[in-house]
């Protein structure tokens, strides 16, 4: 069953794990009370910054905050489809998935990197932490993703013949002239 896995499927299928739940409560508590959901641990570091160095008012706060959970809810979003994708052998082994990755890490990789610089200028060492982290988690997945190409297809194609040695009618190029 687990024979055509390759390591980046893999990967991907455990950041995935990790970001949805943590990313999709995180955007919630956005979106039901954007100023409270602001202010707790992972987004902190954003709304201190705001706050401080940009000096926003409360509406425009509140613009940013949604700007933010609807960031997280794209990357959600990608990685929900990566999963779904992820699910149909044809499709996995041909790495026909790694599209919806490759967005949900370069978008997710933004947000994490944009987070952890604005927890370094106002000083929130823990949620430094935290963004530092998924950051180096979404970044060793990307250099995996890019690095493992899936298996090419075999390039021998036996060509049928008749008994008369001529290619199949299907195999056969249509010219206008031949109708």
């Amino acid at each position: 069953m687990f024979r055509n896995w390759r390591i980046g499927s893999v990967n991907g299928a455990l950041l995935a794990a990790y970001f949805i739940p943590a990313w999709a409560l995180v955007a919630f508590n956005i979106i039901v009370a954007p100023v409270h959901g602001l202010y707790e641990r992972p987004s902190v570091a954003v709304a201190l910054y705001l706050s401080d160095h940009l000096q926003m008012a409360g509406m425009d706060t509140v613009r940013a905050a949604w700007l933010l959970a609807l960031g997280r809810l794209t990357v959600v979003a990608f990685f929900a489809i990566y999963l779904v994708l992820l699910c149909i052998p044809r499709i996995r082994r041909n790495g026909g998935s790694d599209e919806a990755l490759g967005i949900a890490l370069a978008i997710g990789s933004l947000i994490s990197f944009a987070s952890m610089i604005m927890a370094s200028k106002v000083g929130e060492m823990a949620a430094l932490r935290l963004h530092a982290t998924e950051l180096l988690l979404l970044l060793g997945a990307a250099i995996v993703v890019v690095i493992e190409r899936p298996d090419a297809a075999p390039k021998t194609v036996q060509q049928k013949t008749l008994e008369t040695g001529a290619p199949l009618g299907l195999e056969q190029a249509e010219l206008l002239h031949n109708r």
